[in-house]
């Protein structure tokens, strides 16, 4: 029973708003991801961190942007296979968590420890292989976790028969200030995504002029999140580049011209 639950959510997760369709299992009724793009998380909102110390979700925004993931430290596969998506995503670029952005992981189990969340904590920050900095692992009150989820649209129930929670999958980016600003879903997330989203919720103040060249070719699409190459844009690309490549030919043929008209003109007078 587990196992079939597990996988009807992973094909689930890709769902980018709650819905009541008839087609879902009864125990998937009313769970899902509402996009709430914009909207701002609880910064008051306190969780504890690793260490048992309460912190205010607010202090860890300000400067950079923020990956969110909402899983729960004791879940049997689901939740796992989201952090180790996220870290296969994070992996390859060349923005640095503690650096660049920062990683927050909230449980929505009231009664998971800071002990539990550590250990993810270590667990997962080993995988990464630069830095413990700028990973997050917290866990919180209920009401701090309702807060929290309700916020960004996270619905979830815990189920007594398989006893676990029932839950979509994916991942949130986050503006420095605190406002949602990309949803990516399943337990996969595709490095070019995760780096377009941190870059454009960094209000592009992360990332090399490259990738701000890159991202005028992407759009976002909210209903599949992920980042797709517009053509139009693709087309004004290539065309701008073309142009300058022009440009800086002629320049230089216009330049050897001159200078080979110069030499005659020399060469004429002082023969």
């Amino acid at each position: 029973m587990k196992a079939a639950i597990m996988v009807a959510l992973g094909m689930f997760a890709c769902a980018h708003a709650q819905s009541e369709s008839p087609k879902l299992p009864p125990e998937l009724q009313g769970i899902g991801i509402q996009q709430r793009l914009d909207n701002p998380v609880p910064l008051d909102a306190v969780f504890r961190d690793e260490d048992a110390h309460e912190v205010r979700l607010g202090s860890y925004f300000g400067t950079r942007p923020v990956l969110l993931a909402l899983v729960y430290y004791r879940c049997p596969m689901l939740c796992s296979q989201i952090l180790s998506g996220v870290v296969s995503g994070l992996r390859p670029l060349r923005l640095t968590a503690g650096k660049d952005f920062d990683v927050i992981a909230v449980s929505f189990d009231s009664e998971d420890t800071p002990q539990t969340a550590r250990e993810k904590r270590d667990q997962y920050t080993r995988r990464y292989h630069r830095t413990s900095q700028g990973w997050h692992f917290l866990t919180g009150t209920q009401e701090s976790i309702h807060a929290l989820t309700e916020a960004v649209g996270f619905h979830y129930r815990f189920d007594q028969k398989s006893n676990m929670f029932l839950h979509a999958s994916g991942v949130m980016i986050l503006t420095p200030s605190g406002r949602v600003a990309r949803y990516f879903y399943g337990v996969e997330y595709e490095p070019k995504d995760l780096k377009f989203g941190l870059i454009e919720a960094s209000g592009n103040r992360i990332g090399t002029p490259v990738d701000q060249v890159l991202l005028f070719c992407y759009h976002y699409d909210p209903a599949t999140g992920k980042y797709g190459a517009t053509v139009m844009n693709l087309l004004r690309a290539t065309a701008g580049l073309v142009l300058a490549a022009l440009i800086t030919a002629l320049t230089i043929l216009w330049r050897r011209d001159i200078r080979r008209d110069r030499q005659q003109l020399r060469q004429e007078r002082y023969p």
